[in-house]
């Protein structure tokens, strides 16, 4: 689906960037058809005004009275020599008064200059009709529609052609990294369960407790490339949450992985806070920002974590003494990392940035340079159930 979106964005700015090019072209060849067919209306009232002529020509002036012609969709008038009309069957007002061809927006006329004293003391023949470029516009919009879909029809062709060995390799590579992954977790949960065990036949023991601590960051990023794979292909529906209770085992779940750093996760949790979200979701938001705390946090700090309600609203806040965070708006962007020398992938933000704008989460951040950072999550009210 991605793949055929991707061909119709691409296909669309390349043909919009191609019609632009020939706009240029194409209003050149308007200018000249406009011209054409104007030409070929001067052309029809030259002829016209030859009918007039050829009609005063063969006049007998012994006859009682000289029918002057008239035509359907042609107008015409025998002028003096001031333009005043002797007989004129035209209602538009002249403007230009030279023996020409004159074009007045649809209005064309033609001034035929006279022989003097011939034809009933008239000095000029005027022929005019209005002319219509609606058949040069048709052929241009006809020409430029049929220009952008066969342009958009040959961009489809030759992106899908040219990004066909590339869709294979990432389907390949796609292929790859979900193997990898169903490989990757059953390992990972043998280690964290033999882990456990040992501990509860054993006294505690640094070593596997940085062993457990380790499984738990690896367990993490596992979390969020599964999520990555998977999050296009599944609804996450929604369901009451007591958030309250889900913090406290978060923050149970990463506690070893801060005492790796002498690190003192503090809480203030309110009972009992009830909101409307999709579980998975609520983990990848609360463990990345936990992960991330610990991470960027200088050793032998804290970690100050609150949850409150506050005005209907739901906040949670996350508190960490470190590093700070020296472009925010860069955070939430896949694969950036401020610090790469502090390890992972750089997507842990970016889910938790996609995960918040889906379902209209409020962040706020305060962050200072060497001081720290806060995050802050403001959920919305959960909406009232039908008793």
């Amino acid at each position: 689906m991605k793949g055929k979106q991707y061909s119709a964005k691409y296909a669309l700015i390349y043909t919009s960037l191609i019609s632009v090019v020939f706009l240029i072209p194409l209003f050149f060849y308007f200018i000249y058809m406009k011209n054409i067919h104007s030409i070929k209306n001067e052309l029809l009232l030259k002829e016209k005004s030859f009918l007039v002529i050829k009609a005063m020509q063969e006049y007998n002036q012994n006859e009682e009275y000289f029918e002057y012609p008239r035509f359907n969709t042609f107008q015409s008038g025998l002028y003096n020599e001031k333009f005043e009309p002797i007989f004129s069957l035209i209602q538009y007002k002249i403007k230009y008064f030279k023996d020409a061809y004159h074009l007045d927006n649809n209005n064309a006329y033609l001034i035929v200059k006279l022989p003097k004293r011939r034809y009933f003391d008239a000095k000029y023949l005027i022929v005019k009709n209005q002319i219509s470029f609606s058949i040069v516009y048709e052929k241009l919009m006809l020409i430029l529609l049929s220009m952008i879909i066969l342009v958009f029809i040959l961009s489809i062709y030759f992106l899908k052609s040219f990004a066909k060995p590339y869709k294979k390799l990432n389907e390949t590579l796609d292929n790859f990294i979900k193997d990898s992954m169903h490989e990757i977790n059953t390992p990972l949960s043998i280690i964290s369960v033999n882990i456990d065990l040992y501990n509860r036949k054993n006294s505690a023991n640094k070593y596997m407790n940085r062993m457990k601590a380790a499984t738990k960051v690896l367990s993490n990023i596992y979390n969020d490339m599964d999520y990555l794979i998977k999050n296009d292909r599944l609804k996450h529906e929604k369901e009451e949450i007591d958030i309250s209770e889900f913090l406290k085992d978060r923050i149970d779940y990463f506690s070893e992985v801060g005492k790796m750093k002498e690190l003192k996760i503090n809480s203030q949790i309110q009972k009992s806070l009830k909101i409307d979200m999709n579980p998975k979701q609520l983990q990848r938001v609360i463990d990345n920002t936990i992960s991330n705390a610990i991470k960027y946090s200088y050793e032998n700090s804290s970690i100050d974590i609150e949850l409150y309600m506050k005005e209907g609203q739901c906040y949670l806040s996350f508190r960490d003494y470190g590093v700070g965070i020296e472009n925010v708006k860069k955070i939430f962007s896949r694969y950036y990392r401020e610090d790469t020398r502090k390890g992972g992938f750089g997507i842990g933000l970016n889910i938790v940035k996609s995960i918040i704008n889906e379902l209209g989460i409020d962040l706020k951040i305060n962050s200072t340079l060497k001081k720290g950072s806060t995050f802050l999550y403001i959920f919305p009210v959960m909406p009232q159930k039908d008793i």
